[in-house]
């Protein structure tokens, strides 16, 4: 459930490039998020309480509003490329930010996974020193921190509280963040004509409400290491549907910086001891535990 999420948002670089108006990345984060959020939340039909007020503001910045905004300055200073390799490296963040404050100690599979799936990532991409540009690293490396350290406290802060409630709360809060940013720097929202619509039809639906769903459901079930490692996801699913749809170039490279990732993924995931007991006192996998004993 949880590889739902990195799988869909590698979708929304084909999608956005091609149906999606250009140079409204802001009102595009708006669109997208805040309707899902809403949908989502007619779904659980429960608010805010008490602390979640403030929280789902810090979240919903770190891991939605926030995150959209460094990641639309490091996409307009950056090569795609580059700017994928860094966002990467969020594996091993989520391996580190989890140990540090959830106590997860991580397994050397999951270790070793994270890093051949950035080494497969980087090998795949292979990022171009010649765009690089100081304030576009910069962006991308705090959007990376930003959406890991985001993700470790929903694990910590949400432990009482659904995912699908978790999903609402930060896509309204983050929206709500981002809008008036938008208002500012972008205007009026953009006209969308039938290709938009469809565009935004399925980032609002597939890429943000059940990809958001998926991502707080695995972090509430999996360590965090494990989760990282699936996020590596992503930049494959992007220049697959580059390569199957848009017909952009895919050699020897790109081939094996794929096998690495996936093999970097599969041992990451792969269940040990205290990952299954982990996901079991957190409320899942106990049907796949009880075969396995």
């Amino acid at each position: 459930m949880t590889a739902i999420a990195p799988v869909a948002w590698g979708s929304t670089y084909f999608v956005t490039r091609h149906l999606l108006p250009p140079d409204t990345a802001l009102w595009g984060a708006v669109i997208r998020c805040l309707p899902a959020g809403l949908l989502v939340l007619l779904v659980t039909r429960r608010l805010p309480r008490g602390a979640w007020w403030w929280r789902s503001f810090v979240l919903g910045t770190l891991t939605v509003g926030g995150l959209n905004v460094l990641v639309y300055v490091a996409a307009q200073r950056l090569a795609t490329s580059l700017a994928a390799t860094i966002m990467s490296t969020s594996a091993a963040a989520l391996l580190l930010l989890s140990w540090m404050m959830l106590r997860q100690r991580p397994t050397l599979r999951a270790a070793g996974g994270a890093v051949l799936g950035i080494v497969g990532v980087i090998i795949m991409l292979q990022p171009g020193g010649g765009d690089a540009d100081g304030w576009g690293i910069a962006a991308s490396a705090v959007a990376m921190l930003s959406s890991s350290l985001g993700f470790v406290l929903t694990r910590r802060w949400g432990a009482d509280v659904p995912p699908l409630t978790m999903t609402a709360w930060q896509l309204i809060a983050g929206s709500l963040v981002v809008m008036p940013v938008a208002i500012v720097v972008e205007g009026a929202p953009p006209a969308l004509d039938g290709p938009a619509l469809l565009g935004f039809a399925y980032i609002i639906l597939v890429a943000t409400a059940v990809a958001y769903a998926a991502w707080f459901t695995g972090l509430a079930r999996l360590p965090g290491a494990v989760v990282g490692v699936i996020g590596l996801l992503n930049p494959v699913t992007g220049v697959l549907l580059g390569v199957v749809v848009a017909h952009e170039p895919f050699g020897p490279a790109q081939l094996l910086g794929l096998v690495v990732v996936v093999v970097g993924v599969l041992a990451g995931i792969r269940p040990t001891g205290p990952a299954v007991r982990d996901a079991v006192r957190a409320g899942g996998a106990r049907r796949w535990y009880r075969r396995r004993a």
